[in-house]
């Protein structure tokens, strides 16, 4: 996966925004997205098309309704690979420090 994609497709508040709804509500139209979102319908198709190719969006065809899901893998990925390795050390210091607490008690 190619992470420069995915980061990209979340640098916009925009598109954070489409994903916080398909969030609260997955398999939505274009037109029940349009109905939250201060933009035009032509704006919507753009945004949702940077993320569908950064593989956040899915789309499922249900006769002619084109209905989009989110999909968190790729922020998934994201977390194993950036954020989880940071939230380790954390733990890990924050352990340490509860096993040193404890150590000083019974002392």
């Amino acid at each position: 996966m190619d992470m420069d994609i995915v980061f990209k497709a979340l640098a916009d508040s925009s598109r954070r925004q489409l994903l916080e709804l398909l969030y609260q509500e997955n398999g939505r139209t274009l037109g029940e997205l349009c109905e939250h979102l201060d933009m035009s319908r032509q704006a919507v198709t753009k945004h949702l098309a940077v993320l569908e190719e950064a593989n956040l969006v899915a789309v499922v065809w249900r006769g002619r309704e084109k209905l989009h899901y989110l999909n968190p893998v790729p922020l998934q990925d994201i977390y194993e690979r950036w954020i989880g390795k940071f939230e380790r050390q954390r733990l890990h210091a924050l352990h340490t420090l509860k096993t040193r607490l404890e150590e000083d008690d019974e002392s």
